[in-house]
């Protein structure tokens, strides 16, 4: 059965953080807000619950998943950051941006991209993720719930709906009491440091731009 807690958006209760931080370290699978849209989670280090995951997404294992970390320095230990991306990072965190980076051995293989050997790292303006990841001490796996909704329906499906149809499959629902989000993150590409790239034009691009961040001409809004 799936458990729901109501966390409050700006003062997560810290029993309720310390309760899902304890089902994630069973391998739990949580559907979650952040400041971008409701996300399907997991503890990036239980390679059981990252599998639940991709089944639910119905994502191969040749597709990266993207996690949440609590600061540069935490970033910093599953990504090889070079100085010009510091620099851009330091500008935009936390923010609505995904960081593509070369990874570290710190990063599990289940979550990387296995041909270009890079991982998809956010730090979100959510202080119930961030409380999340601090009381787990470690990452979390972010990949957005909105893939699992019909959006030919109309009207646009509703958080009520949202929770209907993935209540079921996970383990825990984090709600905040505020109303269903759309907005994906900005995706960064800064593998290469002289060549920083806008990928996707998401949340918060223009700023991205205004740091002198080319916007590839493919980076359109994708509504997964």
């Amino acid at each position: 059965m799936t458990t729901l807690y109501k966390v409050h958006p700006q003062t997560p209760q810290t029993r309720k953080i310390a309760a899902i931080r304890d089902a994630l370290r069973k391998g739990a699978v949580m559907l979650y807000p952040t400041d971008t849209v409701y996300a399907i989670g997991c503890d990036l280090t239980v390679k059981s619950a990252i599998d639940r995951v991709r089944q639910l997404k119905q994502v191969s294992n040749d597709k990266p998943l993207t996690f949440m970390c609590s600061s540069l320095s935490n970033i910093a230990e599953y990504a090889y950051v070079s100085d010009p991306a510091y620099r851009q990072i330091r500008h935009l965190i936390p923010g609505t941006y995904t960081f593509i980076l070369p990874a570290t051995k710190q990063v599990p293989k289940l979550v990387m991209s296995p041909k270009r050997k890079t991982t998809g790292i956010r730090v979100p303006d959510s202080p119930i993720c961030l409380a999340l990841i601090e009381a787990l001490g470690n990452p979390i796996v972010s990949t957005s719930a909105l893939s699992l909704l019909d959006f030919d329906a109309t009207p646009v499906p509703s958080k009520a709906e949202l929770f209907d149809i993935v209540g079921p499959q996970v383990d825990l629902i984090i709600d905040d009491d505020r109303d269903l989000t759309y907005g994906l993150s900005t995706i960064l590409s800064l593998e290469e440091p002289t060549e920083p790239m806008v990928e996707r034009r998401g949340l918060g691009w223009e700023q991205a731009a205004e740091l002198g961040i080319e916007v590839a001409e493919a980076a359109v809004l994708s509504p997964h």
